[in-house]
């Protein structure tokens, strides 16, 4: 069977990449060894900033709001950050366990044309110059121009490429559990001589900043481990790791599931080889301090998917499919960076201790609070396009545009996934520009101050580019000066084959 785009793995990463392809045109289709979307346990549990603006760049943002609960859950180290005030219109987090972030945006793109081949995993990947085959545990192969694994940190795409996978081993390890409990542990988080645990449930609230859980259900639990542990744990494993910690398991039972996770921190040497891209955990693994894993992997879906999509249709050569490793090997990077300083800081003795004293100090001052902030939420991410205005490489903000056809969002704009070519001085000033098919030219007003986080108040320009993941990638100043390199740059100047 023959696909355009297969994609091995359909966590939040491999749907999110589906959903860029299939918008695109793309024939894509999705291997998954799960029988269906369903997820046991809750697993990640939540999304960042930055996430939920690319999913409102999709219109799709309101469904996972729905269903969340909006709380400032950005933070570094125990020091936790308001966004209020940043210039979004998204200044917070949202609490949302990934097993219905999945079913969300699983429904998503199961309105969009996508091929699922369920209930069966990958033995095999292999590229010739002319494609890649998959073989299928089930017997089957498919056929693609290019595959993606989001498979995970123990990617079999990745390993089956020859993709080095260089790193740092863990140092210490920890169990996450929801189980039954015939005893009643304090809710909430806790520290002591062998490090942090925590007890809570999964259904809560959050009132006025404070989370408030169910009075009955499973008992979510995260604690961490005497010495490292390795392999698939057990409720034997759970038992003797409470018992340690608190001197009791709390009498836990009836397991919904168990896993372990290490301060284990690997980077892909490279996010491309031939015809195998790797994104979200099979790219990258670290440990889970500020809940980034997730929200980045959704972010190299989105500036992978429509990359890969112009190179499949023939908008553009497979040297574009080099951009997306130079834009988010770096991103990833510093994410490994702030998450292995996080848990080096979470260690149980006084000396680290004081360590982490001192940067909570530290991070109570404006500057480096503001500086943090954007990190953690991932709203100041900057790709390097050059030299040029503060907004190039940076997210496009979401401003209520007044234009001829009536006021309306930036990122409306964005929700076929096409780019943007939005002129905000005189009107008419791009009809006789030659443009590539895909952009949208967008004559438009804005009489508001331009604002990025972190940054702050930045020329007004006369005219952005904007690319299908929200960022600008040209930056006018009053002339076009630089515009047709950008567009043949990004989006070609051929018309899109069919």
């Amino acid at each position: 069977m023959k696909h355009q785009a297969v994609i091995v793995g359909s966590g939040p990463t491999g749907l999110m990449l589906a959903g860029e392809l299939a918008l695109a045109g793309v024939d894509v289709a999705v291997v998954e060894r799960r029988p269906s979307q369903e997820l046991a346990g809750a697993r990640a549990g939540g999304l960042h900033s930055r996430t939920i603006e690319v999913l409102d760049q999709r219109g799709i943002a309101e469904r996972f709001l729905a269903e969340g609960q909006v709380a400032q859950v950005a933070g570094f180290a125990g020091t936790r950050f308001d966004l209020t005030g940043f210039p979004t219109r998204h200044p917070y987090g949202l609490g949302l366990w990934q097993n219905h972030i999945e079913r969300i945006l699983a429904g998503w793109v199961g309105e969009l044309p996508v091929t699922f081949h369920r209930g069966t995993g990958v033995t095999g990947v292999v590229q010739d110059g002319a494609g890649v085959e998959v073989s299928l545990t089930d017997g089957r192969a498919l056929h693609a121009d290019f595959v993606v694994g989001c498979d995970g940190g123990r990617s079999l795409v990745r390993k089956a490429a020859g993709i080095e996978f260089p790193g740092w081993d863990p140092t210490t390890s920890a169990l996450i559990a929801e189980v039954e409990m015939t005893g009643q542990p304090e809710f909430g988080v806790h520290k002591n001589p062998f490090g942090i645990h925590s007890f809570g449930r999964r259904e809560y609230t959050i009132q006025d900043g404070k989370v408030v859980y169910a009075d009955s259900g499973p008992v979510a639990v995260m604690v961490t481990e005497e010495h490292v542990g390795a392999g698939e744990p057990g409720l034997a494993d759970l038992s003797a790791a409470l018992t340690a910690v608190c001197g009791t398991d709390y009498g836990a039972h009836s397991p919904t599931w168990i896993s372990r996770f290490t301060d284990a921190t690997r980077q892909a040497a490279t996010y491309r080889k031939g015809r195998i891209l790797l994104a979200g955990d099979a790219a990258h693994i670290h440990a889970p301090d500020g809940g980034q894993g997730l929200n980045i992997g959704v972010q190299d879906a989105v500036n992978l998917g429509w990359k890969l999509a112009q190179v499949l249709h023939g908008t553009s050569p497979e040297s574009l499919l080099d951009t997306y490793h130079a834009e988010r090997h770096p991103v990833a990077a510093r994410v490994l960076r702030n998450t292995m300083a996080q848990s080096a800081l979470r260690r149980p003795d006084p000396r680290i201790a004081a360590a982490g004293e001192v940067m909570a100090e530290l991070l109570g001052m404006e500057e480096p609070r503001r500086r943090f902030a954007g990190m953690q939420s991932g709203l100041d991410v900057h790709y390097d396009l050059g030299e040029g205005h503060p907004m190039l490489g940076r997210r496009m903000p979401d401003l209520d545009l007044e234009t001829p056809a009536g006021p309306l969002r930036t990122y409306s704009l964005l929700h076929t996934a096409r780019p943007v070519l939005l002129n905000l001085g005189a009107a008419g000033a791009f009809d006789s520009t030659p443009l590539p098919p895909a952009i949208q030219l967008v004559d438009a007003h804005y009489g508001g101050v331009w604002e990025l986080p972190v940054l702050g108040t930045v020329a007004p320009p006369s005219a952005v580019l904007v690319r299908p993941d929200g960022y600008v990638s040209w930056v006018g100043e009053g002339t076009a000066k630089g515009l047709a390199e950008a567009l043949r740059t990004w989006f070609g100047t051929a018309q899109a084959s069919d």
